[in-house]
């Protein structure tokens, strides 16, 4: 027997209510299950978080001031550094670095090791420089890492080149706490001595590395670096003012050389005077220099210092 018309109305309306109610709960289900994929694929596609400096950031100059001791392991005469424990070297530092913050101007404290040292004898391949091994930086990085300072790899290339030492250094220079310091004094050409007689460096040799960290700084997407180089005397930078500010590098120019106050005073004056300029830095010799200038009298300078080393 047949239903009623209306009863099968009734009863087709309504599985096709049902209907409609489960299509409807699956779209909802896969849309959800869309968008958790989507927001699983924007999760995996999140860039890492960029690397940073000890104590955060990416910049150097001028929100900070680096305080750096230097030295090596090797014999105390090559600076403060390599006497006794690293740690109590670093825990030095932070008390000398104490004096040099200012409430606008935290300090970052740096060790420099010489990674790259001048010799009086010419060696197996006639360079007249020895390497650090790679035991003995890392030993440096991680103790600078402890302390959440820079790590500063200081070349004296006897008769080498610049560039090459760096580049053999690249493993830690890809770091973001690793940057370089030139030492010219100890850069000296064929038939000569380090030591005997005084190197230099030329602005071209200056840039081939500054462009080789500039790059690596890009690459990796690295911090600012810290780029230093030495100088003493007039001549030691020749052509300083084709030396070019490469993008990522702090460029610094450090007043080294020891003596009385007013000798070093005035030649920090005769360099920060100069047309060409860069970062400011000074040096301070424990032993060599004559009626220890203190903190309060390196930053009374004008300008102060952006990077203080102690040797």
């Amino acid at each position: 027997m047949s239903e009623p018309a209306h009863i099968y109305r009734r009863r087709r309306s309504a599985a096709a209510g049902v209907l409609a109610a489960v299509l409807l709960l699956i779209v909802l289900a896969l849309r959800s299950c869309g968008a958790e994929e989507s927001a699983t694929a924007v999760q995996k596609k999140a860039p890492p978080p960029r690397a940073q400096l000890p104590g955060g950031g990416r910049t150097l100059f001028p929100a900070r001031r680096v305080v750096a001791f230097a030295g090596a392991p090797q014999d105390k005469a090559l600076g403060i550094l390599g006497i006794g424990d690293l740690d109590a070297a670093a825990a030095k530092l932070k008390r000398v670095g104490r004096s040099y913050a200012r409430p606008s101007r935290p300090v970052l404290p740096a060790l420099e090791l010489i990674s790259t040292i001048a010799n009086a004898d010419p060696g197996d391949d006639g360079l007249y420089r020895t390497h650090q091994t790679p035991q003995t930086i890392d030993r440096y990085l991680a103790a600078a890492r402890r302390a959440e300072a820079l790590l500063l790899l200081d070349i004296q290339p006897g008769r080498g080149d610049f560039l090459s030492e760096v580049q053999r250094l690249s493993r830690w220079l890809r770091q973001p706490d690793v940057g370089i310091a030139l030492d010219p004094e100890w850069h000296v050409g064929e038939g000569e001595v380090p030591g005997q007689t005084i190197g230099s460096v030329t602005a071209e040799e200056v840039n081939e590395v500054a462009t080789y960290l500039s790059n690596l700084v890009g690459k990796y997407d690295l911090p600012e670096k810290l780029f230093v180089v030495h100088q003493f005397t007039n001549d030691m930078i020749e052509g300083k003012e084709r030396v070019q500010r490469s993008p990522g590098l702090a460029v610094t120019m450090n007043v080294d050389g020891f003596g009385d106050r007013p000798n070093k005073i005035s030649k920090y004056k005769a360099f920060t005077s100069e047309a060409t300029r860069f970062h400011d830095g000074f040096k301070i010799f424990y032993e060599e220099d004559v009626n220890l200038m203190t903190p309060g009298a390196v930053l009374s300078l004008v300008p102060p210092p952006d990077f203080v080393v102690y040797e």
